[in-house]
């Protein structure tokens, strides 16, 4: 069985590694000249670092390079994800600087043909495949906002463009910044940014809960957000086990526990000093991301080097004397040489023609996957790396072995309209959760564990009791699930045959 894999990030290059050892006949192609994905040189920008710890963000099989720091930079993921590659055997399979420019599913024949475009030379060649994974990211296409006066304000020479598009610190030199956001790569490139640059300005449309990265400046952060305890102080649509007593009759303890850590995150990034104070209660900090706070951020806030606009969105861009301006909506109007987009990002598969976007989508644009992986209404056509996870390695993977056990005829799925029923329950209950901050449908924080249990269960293979157990109370290791492909090469010995269709 030939199949094609769309993304040399995390989740291709892990899918890949799979796939091969289980006998499949794998290429990647990725448009970028190097793997990584968003860790890609092409996409990585000042400051930006692992929002894990390096423990947790890592495969199975293939821990971080004891050497690196405990929260990695870009070029060090980058680096290990290459390692990966280059360790498993999988440069051999990837073709780099190689777009999908569309891919047609032929039902007739069982097969995709896949247009295939060189980003160096511009030749366009097509392929077959018989199976199809898209795994090229839920931050792969960075959204920035057209802002009124855009043609103007490039006259003037003034630059708009998305973080991951502002690769040089240099380029900073000098210059007034202005950074849209305040999720973690607005605070971390406005925070780099702010050395060169001659002033830096941020603006917040909302103000949101952050995490340091260790708590009273002792407990790291991976014991208060990165475990089962973790997730059991958050409500699932189907609470179980000790979850159930924390959200029932032990709410007291949830609600003290999530104040205190509220209290002293508040006292120690001096957020009511700075008056940074977000809305709401702090578990509003896993409503759709977890964010952690930028080293020096607040601090540099409070001295003045860097001026957060809360509540502020830009209104226009426009020349004023020669000079790229910028005008926020709380009446601010400054000189902006660059303005930094840290909008968010785009969910799309722009290879895939209209008819199949509609078949892969609800009436309002959102993913329809069966545990994130599976379309309801489009064969041969898997999803890897679709589900917004704390864990997003381990994630990938156990997605990836869920494909492969699908594949191989290891695994008996509920019926269609039992899919369909379970994934619209899930997607409209994210939708609430999250207050519409769903990412179309594949924001799955802060149930990551919980997600890859269901995924790996699904398939017989998950980790043991005694594993469940101690992550707790301790940050889960990926290294536990390395147990999860032997069991599954085990449990696929005495399956059927591979499926066809």
């Amino acid at each position: 069985m030939n199949i094609a894999i769309v993304g040399a990030g995390v989740a291709g290059l892990c899918s890949a590694k799979l796939l091969t050892e289980f006998g499949f006949e794998v290429t990647v192609f990725d448009s970028t000249p190097d793997v990584g994905g968003v860790w890609s040189r092409t996409r990585r920008y000042p400051g930006v670092t692992t929002q894990n710890n390096k423990g947790t963000y890592a495969f199975s099989d293939f821990p971080m390079p004891s050497h690196y720091p405990e929260w990695p930079t870009g070029e060090q993921v980058q680096q290990y994800l290459a390692d990966y590659a280059r360790h498993f055997g999988l440069d051999r399979l990837i073709r780099l600087g190689c777009e999908v420019v569309a891919a047609d599913l032929d039902e007739n024949a069982g097969s995709w043909r896949l247009t295939l475009r060189d980003t160096g030379t511009g030749t366009v060649t097509e392929a077959r495949f018989d199976q199809l994974i898209v795994a090229n990211g839920i931050f792969c296409d960075p959204f920035v906002p057209e802002y009124p006066g855009l043609e103007e304000f490039g006259q003037a020479g003034g630059r708009v463009c998305a973080a991951s598009d502002f690769h040089e610190l240099a380029d900073a030199d000098g210059k007034d910044i202005v950074v849209v956001g305040y999720g973690k790569s607005a605070c971390d490139i406005a925070e780099a940014l702010s050395e060169a640059a001659r002033s830096t300005t941020v603006v917040a449309r909302e103000v949101t809960w952050k995490m340091p990265r260790k708590l009273a400046g002792v407990v790291n952060y991976k014991y208060i957000l990165l475990t089962r305890l973790s997730e059991g102080l958050f409500e699932h649509l189907e609470q179980r086990g000790f979850g159930r007593f924390l959200i029932g009759s032990g709410r007291f303890l949830r609600n003290g526990l999530l104040s205190t850590v509220g209290a002293i995150t508040k006292r120690q990034l001096i957020l009511e000093q700075v008056g940074l104070v977000p809305e709401g209660p702090f578990e509003r900090i896993v409503r759709h991301a977890v964010g952690l706070a930028t080293e020096n951020f607040y601090e540099k806030v409070r001295d003045g080097i860097i001026d957060v606009h809360r509540g502020a969105v830009v209104i226009g861009l426009y020349d004023k004397d020669g000079r790229p301006t910028v005008e926020l909506s709380d009446g601010t109007v400054r000189p902006a040489d660059v303005v930094v987009c840290a909008t968010g990002f785009t969910q799309r598969v722009p290879f895939l023609n209209e008819d199949l976007q509609r078949r892969l989508t609800d009436g309002n644009g959102n993913f329809e996957l069966y545990r994130q992986i599976q379309p309801l209404d489009i064969p041969r056509l898997f999803f890897v790396g679709y589900g917004s996870s704390l864990f997003s390695p381990l994630s990938a993977e156990a997605a990836a072995m869920w494909v492969v056990s699908f594949l191989k005829g290891g695994t008996a799925l509920p019926s269609l309209d039992a899919r369909r029923t379970f994934t619209k329950k899930r997607l409209d209950w994210m939708i609430e959760r999250t207050q519409g901050k769903h990412a179309r449908g594949t924001n799955i924080i802060p149930f990551s564990l919980r997600h890859v249990d269901e995924v790996l269960d699904e398939i017989g293979v998950n980790v043991g009791p005694l594993t469940r157990l101690r992550q707790w109370l301790l940050p889960a290791d990926p290294g536990s699930y390395r147990t999860s492909a032997a069991k599954l090469h085990k449990k696929l010995k005495s399956t059927a045959p591979a499926r066809t269709v």
